[in-house]
């Protein structure tokens, strides 16, 4: 079975979930990419260009990810029903991406989202919510995305507490 390495969540207020997962977790430092619009993404199929705000940080070694949704569009981070503050899902990380896509969908689980992210990896989200209480994202490990992530452990496990927001470039839109 595959292990998650990060705990995603949605909120209004990206700044202040930073703040508060690095007072109260101990979270950081944050690389934060303000805004972006990844350039490939499709929602149930169907493409979409949602602009998102997102963060990433270590505390320990679970990796965690804030996302922001800076547009009115259509997307999984906004659903009706739901909060708008929330857990959202389970990352998993792989580099067989297409494989253990089909196996969600063997699974019965639906790929609902779908997007080329700024490395140029692959991520997919699979509504698991019959079974979890939230989604999975399956995420495609390229030797970039790897490196990504081992840089973001690596500041993690450095940090003095100084500069606890690392501002990355803006992507597209």
């Amino acid at each position: 079975m595959q292990n998650p390495m990060q705990i995603a969540f949605v909120t209004r207020d990206i700044r202040a979930a930073m703040q508060a997962l690095t007072r109260d977790l101990g979270a950081g430092p944050w690389f934060w990419r303000e805004s972006g619009t990844f350039p490939q993404q499709r929602l149930r199929g169907q493409p979409v260009t949602t602009t998102l705000s997102v963060a990433m940080a270590y505390a320990g070694d679970m990796l965690y990810e804030l996302i922001q949704q800076l547009d009115d569009g259509p997307s999984i981070y906004r659903e009706p029903g739901l909060p708008d503050e929330r857990m959202h899902h389970f990352g998993t990380g792989t580099a067989d991406y297409p494989g253990l896509c089909a196996r969600y969908a063997d699974q019965g689980y639906e790929l609902v989202y779908e997007a080329v992210v700024a490395n140029g990896a692959r991520v997919g989200y699979f509504d698991t919510r019959g079974a979890l209480p939230v989604m999975i994202e399956v995420i495609e490990l390229l030797p970039a995305t790897r490196e990504m992530f081992a840089g973001f452990r690596a500041a993690h496990a450095a940090w003095d507490g100084a500069d606890p927001i690392r501002p990355l470039r803006p992507i597209g839109g």
